[in-house]
């Protein structure tokens, strides 16, 4: 039995990327066998996955704080703090998980209604919304033992979860969509029911490996007996970055009503072009979760030098990768489009947006992996700031000005996204040059240390 591994950042990042590309390869798969129904039943799943998506970014509050605290007790050498808080986290994110999913079954209509979704598309969205909004729970259990897991260097061991659940994910979507082997045609239920399956056989796997490689036992008294104070330093780097995660999405989501505005061809045209750009987008996420984790041992270990020159490290490397994945994604990206669709009003429209990606793609690495890296020294009310000013006061009227108001559509929303990322990247950047979050940082590794004397004391 193991417990932690020393880290590196493309031992980290691989199968980090790896497990995201699968899921978004997993999610394509799901697109082109629904755009067989019809291209309005891609725009309703696209819609009422959003949803699903907010609830899983209000999961990761309490995963992205307990990653960010047991990173900090593991460089550290606080072992005992790193278990209560993982077991802390994967509680209190279980109860969030069921209050979540009773919410969202019971109000499924007035959700779908308040993103303006075209009544034809309800058909489509109503059940696939349900379903998986009642079992959202099972997610937030898988969240958080996957953040605890990659806290400890074991990110390979969630890649291999997350292979597991999309093979099943997969499969099944194909069975029950297509009836195949005798099964019922169910449509989109049968793509949601898939999903719940898959995120059944994932939630068992990741207890057993939660034991296999940290050594936690889950117990179900341990679901009424949380730690307060491990609680608290979770929620202190968990709800701001939760905040500023969810400013993103909704965001996005009010951006998306004005495209639903436009009508269910621009709202296909986004969902496909969406899952091309994912792609690449996991380039992204995958250098900035590992970077996050690095940090975090730094910061816990007291090594802020370290810390800050693991950051630009990051940034010299990630960023020619990503530019080199793009670049093919804009010139073949009309070729991959015809796989979803054969309406030309959709690819010529979706060739534009891939190429506008040329410019959003970079500036976002750089605004995804300056938010996990000040997440990790405790800098977090800093994003959240800026999430609010630049989304609300750059994104969104900008959206409605380019989209809406000059008639410029889709490429006139996504003009409105590089000038955001663009500013918000800019001004990240600025703050870790001038090393304004060593404050938190230190704060941060003083916790670490009055924890082990604490738990000395007791001894």
């Amino acid at each position: 039995m193991s417990t932690a591994v020393r880290p590196t950042l493309f031992a980290l990042a691989l199968p980090i990327f790896i497990e995201n590309a699968m899921h978004v390869l997993t999610s394509t798969i799901d697109v082109l066998m629904v755009s067989t129904i019809s291209d309005g039943a891609v725009a309703g799943l696209g819609v009422a996955h959003q949803f699903v998506m907010v609830a899983i970014m209000v999961f990761s509050f309490v995963g992205i704080g307990s990653s960010v605290v047991v990173t900090h007790s593991l460089g550290g050498g606080d072992k005992t703090g790193a278990r209560e808080t993982a077991v802390a986290a994967i509680s209190v994110n279980l109860w969030l998980g069921v209050l979540l999913s009773i919410v969202m079954a019971l109000n499924v209509s007035p959700l779908l209604r308040l993103m303006q979704v075209p009544a034809e598309l309800f058909v489509y969205a109503q059940p696939y919304l349900f379903i998986l909004g009642a079992t959202l729970w099972l997610e937030a259990h898988n969240v958080s033992i996957g953040a605890v897991l990659r806290a400890h260097g074991h990110a390979t061991d969630a890649m291999w979860v997350t292979l597991i659940q999309n093979i099943i994910n997969a499969v099944g979507n194909a069975v029950l969509l297509f009836g195949l082997f005798g099964a019922p045609k169910m449509g989109i239920t049968g793509v949601a029911l898939a999903t719940v399956f898959s995120r059944v056989v994932a939630a068992a796997i990741m207890i057993y490996l939660l034991y296999r490689r940290t050594g936690i036992r889950l117990r179900f008294a341990d679901l009424f007996r949380v730690p307060v104070e491990r609680l608290k330093r979770i929620l202190r780097i968990g709800l701001p970055s939760a905040g500023e995660h969810l400013c993103w999405w909704i965001a996005y989501m009010t951006t998306t009503s004005f495209v639903a505005r436009m009508g269910a061809t621009e709202l296909a045209t986004q969902s496909y072009t969406m899952q091309i750009v994912h792609f690449v987008f996991t380039f992204s996420f995958s250098f900035a979760l590992a970077n996050e984790i690095l940090v975090g041992h730094h910061i816990g270990a007291g090594r802020f030098d370290e810390a800050y020159n693991t950051l630009i490290r990051t940034l010299k490397v990630g960023l020619p990768i990503v530019v080199a994945a793009l670049i093919p994604m804009a010139i073949f990206g009309p070729n991959v489009l015809e796989w979803f669709t054969d309406d030309t009003a959709i690819i010529a429209t979706g060739t534009i947006l891939l190429r506008i990606s040329l410019l959003i793609e970079p500036a976002r690495l750089v605004c995804m992996v300056m938010v996990c890296s000040l997440r990790a020294t405790g800098d977090v009310v800093y994003p959240l700031k800026l999430g609010l000013v630049a989304m609300w006061g750059v994104w969104v009227p900008l959206s409605w000005l380019f989209g809406i108001t000059l008639g410029w559509g889709l490429p006139g929303i996504w003009c409105a996204i590089m000038v955001d990322a663009t500013i918000r990247g800019s001004l990240f950047m600025r703050r870790w040059m001038k090393r304004k979050w060593m404050t938190n940082a230190q704060k941060s590794r003083d916790g670490v240390t009055a924890s082990i004397a604490n738990l000395a004391d007791s001894a």
